[in-house]
Formats: C-alpha cells, sequence, structure tokens
C-alpha cells in the first residue's frame, strides 16, 4: 500500500524517534508500505517519520546510484547491493575531510541543495529480524544513511544549509507545507488549508 509521504512543516519531522522492539505491531506490513512508498516516489530512501510514525526505522535502496558514471567502480558495486532496512540504527564514529553533494528529500519536493557530510562513517542497526549489525560504510552510501539517519533524530537536510541559504527558500518551504507544490506521489501537507 502507497502511504502518503509528510510535507515539510509536520512536526512529526522535528521529533527524535524512538526505539521499536520485535514486537512492533505489524511491522513486516509497514516495512514492506514504506518500500512500495519510497519505489513510487522514484526515492532511494525513506524514514518512518516521512510516513508518520516517530520510530527509528528507515529503509535505503541506492540501487539507482550504481547508474551514475560519474562515481568509482568501487562506489557503484556498493550502491548496486545497498537494499537495507536499518531499525533502531547508531552512528557510532563519522571520521574524514567533509565534502559537498546535492541532496533532496521526499517530504521537501523541489528543493536542492548543496550539503556537507562526512564521508565514512560506522554505523550500528538491526535488520527487519532484529539481528545486530556494525559496518563502515563511506562515500555516496554513507551520505544516504546519514540523510535517512537525520530524519530519525528530527534533522532535516536543510538544517545543514547556511543561513543565507535558509532565507532564499523559506518562501519555497512554506509553500510545501501548504501544499502549494506539485509532486507526483501521494502527500499530506500539515498546513494545507480545508476547502481550497
Amino acid at each position: 500500500m502507497i502511504l502518503p509521504i509528510v510535507a515539510y512543516g509536520d512536526p512529526v519531522l522535528r521529533k527524535v524517534a524512538v526505539e521499536i522492539d520485535e514486537n512492533y505491531p505489524d511491522l513486516e506490513k509497514l516495512i514492506s508500505n514504506m518500500r512500495e512508498t519510497m519505489y513510487n516516489a522514484s526515492g532511494v530512501g525513506l524514514a518512518a517519520p516521512q510516513i508518520g510514525k516517530a520510530i527509528r526505522l528507515f529503509l535505503i535502496d541506492a540501487s539507482p546510484f550504481a547508474e551514475d558514471e560519474d562515481l568509482s567502480e568501487k562506489d557503484r558495486a556498493v550502491l548496486k547491493t545497498f537494499n537495507k532496512v536499518f531499525i533502531n540504527a547508531k552512528i557510532i564514529e563519522e571520521e574524514g575531510d567533509e565534502w559537498t553533494f546535492n541532496e533532496g528529500c521526499l517530504s521537501i519536493p523541489d528543493v536542492r541543495e548543496d550539503v556537507v557530510r562526512k564521508p565514512k562513517i560506522t554505523i550500528e542497526y538491526q535488520d527487519e529480524n532484529f539481528k545486530k549489525h556494525t559496518e563502515t560504510l563511506d562515500g555516496l552510501a554513507a551520505r544516504v544513511f546519514q540523510h535517512e539517519y537525520d530524519h530519525i533524530e528530527g534533522i532535516l537536510f536543510t538544517d545543514k544549509l547556511s543561513s543565507l541559504k535558509k532565507r532564499l527558500i523559506k518562501k519555497k518551504l512554506e509553500n510545501i507545507s501548504k501544499g502549494k507544490i506539485n509532486a507526483d506521489y501521494r502527500m499530506r501537507f500539515p498546513n494545507l488549508k480545508k476547502g481550497k
């Protein structure tokens, strides 16, 4: 089932999400619905807060990036199979010289900006069977993870922009929260005026 994606301005996107355990109701169905929603919106990641649930769960399928000719062969190989469910994820360590990459977000359609992040991270998480993993990610895989991880921490990529950039996109963000946007997937807008 395709779920509506929560738009910028909804308070759920600002909540620090809570951990879940294997007793979380209908988790398998939720993950399946989130995956369908993500693919329907042509996203490479989707976090539970983006569908209105403040829980520490997100999915990533970075395989579309594997087609990018500008990436190294090694990066493309990693991204091709980087398709996972992350539950109760934690970033243990971030390292390396920060780098800039243009990011966008399904909750903030039509806004893309350069965001600076660390290139290498060590993470801990549980998969959909609650098996624990520790991994090191770098390059684009690390970046996609950090973007989704920010969602479960109540952070959006626009928070990482300079104050000048924030001022320049302020009106656009207000319009998104009011539903004055054409997204080609279902969305839920926090400040949509009913009856218009």
